[in-house]
């Protein structure tokens, strides 16, 4: 990007405009941070009520690679993001010939590629865990016996737990690729896990790059619960390691724009990388509350080439995922859906709320989080266990 994008000025005689592909909760809470630094927002997304579409300037509603959406969103659009990565790249690179796009496709193909992923994790030099590409009979029969017991994982299309089957034997290796009607995949064996941590960058198109703090994340039924920000919250020399793995990776993508990658704390204190997001990560929303610049923020810095200045986290936090299991389906009297507990919820010290304007809750479904923070990392964990009660959230 040869030119920053300032806030509140013209660009080809029209208010500076800064588009997503994708309207979701991650692209509605960057339409909100554009906005409030004085940008328009255009969202492409097919749902008539999406979330990010919504609360846009303008909504264009298509398919991510109708060629008359995207020439749309052309028009309209100094720079392009996207909010979530199976996004398909065809319809990025397309972008890309004509206006800036961050992340660039190349570097969304290969986050949508495990395989592809696991590959680029390894040239830069991160650790991974031990795995096995399957796209061939051929390929499934050389499986060492050493990867057992191990985790099959579609290399496309796989999130939040979906797209994935633990298998102990030959047998149900075979069975599970089959379930998977023999699509590409990545087995990988399972290793004695301590916990879960993410790190958040944020790259310039400039090669600047920045950083939050190390995110410690409880995940249950393969959906992200809870994220605690805190220092020596993950041991300072892992938390070193997920920093530096994390810049390397992003560093070898020439990467720009918001980056989360997701690793594994062995027991024994090893690190290996799980995964990578092109683009902001539920285990950075802490960030909205407890720092002085949220991801949202950095991604609309990185997009419209402003400087990046390293964020300050001035109070430890917590951050509860709100599934669509905590809402009830009918009243006792049957006149349709009740909210959680807000108003205790809200009374606690230190509560943010940040519901995602979803108009149907269902199981699994992120429909909100609730931040908390506070003045020490004891009083923070002692709220947000006040609030998890009363929202009916498992302890932790």
């Amino acid at each position: 990007m040869s030119r920053a994008i300032l806030p509140g000025s013209m660009v080809n005689g029209q208010p500076a405009t800064l588009g997503v592909m994708g309207g979701g909760q991650l692209g509605r809470m960057f339409v909100h941070a554009a906005q409030a630094m004085g940008y328009f927002t255009a969202v492409l997304d097919p749902d008539a009520a999406s979330p990010a579409g919504r609360v846009s300037h303008h909504h264009i509603q298509t398919d991510y690679l109708d060629e008359q959406g995207l020439a749309q969103l052309m028009q309209r659009c100094a720079a392009i993001t996207t909010e979530f990565e199976n996004v398909p790249a065809p319809a990025l690179m397309t972008l890309g010939a004509h206006r800036p796009v961050a992340p660039a496709s190349e570097s969304v193909a290969i986050a949508q590629d495990r395989a592809a992923e696991k590959a680029h994790f390894v040239r830069c030099g991160v650790p991974v865990a031990p795995h096995a590409v399957i796209e061939t009979a051929e390929q499934l029969a050389a499986v060492g016996d050493d990867l057992l017991p191990g985790i099959l994982k579609t290399s496309r299309m796989g999130y939040d737990g979906k797209g994935q089957i633990r298998v102990k034997t030959r047998e149900a290796l075979a069975a599970a690729w089959g379930q998977f009607k023999n699509v590409p995949c990545v087995l990988e064996k399972m290793l004695p896990l301590q916990a879960e941590c993410s790190v958040i960058v944020a790259r310039g198109a400039d090669g600047q790059m920045v950083n939050f703090p190390v995110q410690l994340n409880l995940h249950r039924d393969g959906i992200l619960a809870v994220t605690s920000v805190y220092e020596g919250a993950v041991p300072a020399d892992l938390a070193a390691q997920a920093v530096a793995a994390t810049r390397a990776i992003a560093e070898g993508l020439n990467y720009v724009g918001v980056l989360c990658v997701e690793f594994f704390i062995l027991e024994g204190g090893r690190l290996v990388v799980n995964e990578m997001a092109p683009r902001p990560h539920n285990s950075g929303h802490y960030t909205m509350n407890a720092c002085d610049q949220s991801q949202f923020e950095l991604q609309v810095r990185t997009l419209a080439g402003l400087p990046l200045t390293q964020p300050r986290q001035h109070s430890p936090a917590i951050m509860l995922n709100l599934l669509g299991d905590l809402w009830p389906e009918v009243t006792p009297t049957g006149k349709g859906p009740t909210s959680p507990a807000w108003g205790q919820v809200l009374a606690l010290p230190g509560t943010h709320l940040h519901l995602y304007g979803k108009l149907s809750a269902r199981p699994g479904r992120k429909m909100g989080h609730l931040n908390i923070t506070g003045a020490t990392p004891e009083a923070v964990r002692a709220t947000a266990l006040q609030a998890a009660a009363l929202l009916g959230i498992e302890a932790f």
